[in-house]
């Protein structure tokens, strides 16, 4: 199947508060999309919807054809189990060491006391495939330090490796750049859309930096209090498009 996910007529809510309308979204195999707006449109409601964090309280969301909100818990850890997240505070675990932060990716294929038996006897096999991912992102003496003691940007890649070494077939990050300069972030997302490209796994983002995102994806959506204002090759996206989709509450 080559659709990964679909998002038909959904609604959210928050307290009467409309954070979806009516969004309907088909995301394919291989495909690398960004999803821009201002804040409050409604970014990472849409990607917790797809990695099943939350559920549409109308319209469906299927994540490779099946339907979330039909799924019970255990098929629901397996689906989740092929989409790696990305959130914004990146969720590593400070006190961990590089090599057991990115172990956490397979937790949902091992199960919790399969991780806890990795991260206490690391093979040697699990620990040179994780100083390999390292690697590829520029930083395999950081595999036995403390987490806590990396830069933000460092621990950003540590991230990207936690989420390739799931082995997904897909990755949702939300917003994993908002916390450095636009030079670092640059690089971060040249690394990660190379990375997802040759490993075949659908990225899906949000950014809040307009201009890398039509830089590093080609197909943007863009998002204007809770409703999809454009689906749209970056390409083809206007400045004056852009303007309106940022203008909310101003006169």
């Amino acid at each position: 199947m080559n659709t990964v996910l679909q998002l038909a007529d959904v609604e959210v809510s928050f307290g009467g508060i409309h954070a979806l309308r009516g969004v309907s979204l088909t995301v394919e195999k291989g495909e690398q999309l960004c999803v821009i707006g201002p804040s409050g449109s409604g970014k990472s409601t849409l990607l917790g919807l797809m990695n099943g964090r939350l559920l549409a309280h109308t319209g469906s969301v299927h994540v490779f054809g099946q339907d979330v909100a039909a799924l019970t818990a255990r098929k629901l850890r397996r689906v989740r189990s092929e989409l790696a997240w990305v959130p914004q505070n990146l969720g590593l675990v400070p006190n961990l060491r590089v090599l057991q932060n990115v172990l956490c990716g397979r937790a949902g294929r091992v199960g919790f006391f399969g991780l806890l038996r990795r991260m206490a006897l690391t093979s040697m096999n699990e620990a040179e495939e994780v100083r390999a991912l390292l690697e590829r992102l520029g930083i395999p003496e950081k595999l036995y330090e403390r987490t806590d003691t990396l830069s933000g940007g460092q621990q950003q890649r540590v991230a990207i490796a936690r989420a390739l070494y799931q082995e997904p077939a897909a990755i949702l990050a939300d917003e994993p750049v908002a916390s450095v300069d636009p030079g670092r972030a640059r690089s971060l997302l040249q690394l990660l859309t190379t990375l997802a490209k040759e490993e075949g796994i659908t990225l899906m983002m949000s950014l809040h930096h307009v201009e890398l995102a039509r830089e590093f994806f080609p197909r943007l959506v863009g998002l204007q209090a809770g409703k999809v204002i454009f689906d749209q090759p970056a390409s083809e996206t206007s400045e004056e498009e852009l303007r309106e989709l940022y203008a909310v509450g101003e006169e």
